[in-house]
């Protein structure tokens, strides 16, 4: 089982990290190109919440993003502060590091680049 710590650890070697609590941790990926890609992971007691923005969602085209989503195996939708963001979660009792967490956030981050370049035709994100 990997703990919290050895998450944050291995995000701190690899991404900039942008900002961080004892229980969230916000950083910057690159992607293709010139681009990069923000994401955040919170931790709670058996799970890590990955989520990364795709745009304003007052200026995305929502249905499109969410039915683009639907047919992806990593990220739901969900909008917060006015951001729309793609969502996955994954256990903590039966993360290992490279083999659950880095796929997945590789995954929810390509995913979210990729709709950002799509539907809001920027790189804010």
């Amino acid at each position: 089982m990997t703990s919290w710590t050895e998450v944050i650890n291995y995000v701190r070697i690899r991404y900039e990290v942008l900002e961080e609590n004892d229980d969230w941790l916000r950083f910057r990926l690159e992607t293709e190109g010139d681009r990069t890609q923000q994401v955040s992971v919170h931790y709670a007691p058996d799970t890590l919440e990955l989520s990364s923005p795709v745009g304003w969602a007052d200026k995305i085209d929502m249905g499109k993003l969410r039915e683009r989503a639907g047919a992806e195996k990593v990220g739901e939708v969900d909008v917060v502060d006015g951001v729309a963001l793609l969502k996955h979660s994954v256990p903590v009792t039966d993360l290992g590091v490279r083999e659950d967490f880095e796929p997945a956030l590789k995954q929810i981050v390509a995913n979210a680049d990729r709709f950002e370049r799509e539907l809001a035709g920027t790189d804010d994100f």
